[in-house]
């Protein structure tokens, strides 16, 4: 199984978060633009993390916001921002975050694949900084390793 679309809308990079709050807004929104979730999606992701806590920043500078599939996921979608300047979630060992991935899945099992995959690219211990530092989308997509992945959502649907 591969990883879901990453088209252009859903990459932001240099964003200016204020905390990590407005972090995962910017991931929702990224995944909202490219047609892969409703606002709502959104907010489950943060209600995930004041629930759960910081349990998502799953490597040092790395976030990765998710909530369970449910009625606001339109379609399998990721979404990668990188933030001008890092933020704390409170993980004890891994903050500050300077990149989120945001993942959308519409089924449990294509969560487990997808958590997975993106284990697989984050192996490379310069897979974070590489994604830190990106300055193109180009760029996202040759760490992500999304030379086969479909860039543009309506190519999927």
């Amino acid at each position: 199984m591969s990883l879901p679309p990453l088209p252009d809308s859903a990459i932001d990079l240099g964003v200016h978060a204020a905390d990590w709050r407005a972090a995962v807004r910017f991931a929702g929104n990224a995944l909202r633009r490219s047609g892969a979730t409703r606002d709502s999606y959104t907010e489950r992701m943060i209600q995930v993390i004041d629930e759960f806590g910081a349990y998502i920043v799953i490597a040092p500078g790395l976030a990765l916001a998710h909530a369970r599939p449910g009625p606001d996921v339109l379609a399998d979608g990721l979404s990668v921002i990188t933030l001008a300047t890092p933020v704390t979630f409170g993980h004890p060992h891994n903050d500050p975050v300077s990149v989120v991935v945001g993942l959308a899945v519409e089924t449990p099992d294509a969560h487990v694949h997808s958590v997975a995959e993106l284990a697989n690219v984050f192996n490379d211990p310069q897979a974070i900084p590489a994604l830190a530092s990106a300055t193109s989308a180009d760029e996202v997509w040759r760490v992500i390793g999304a030379s086969d992945l479909p860039r543009d959502v309506s190519a999927v649907r």
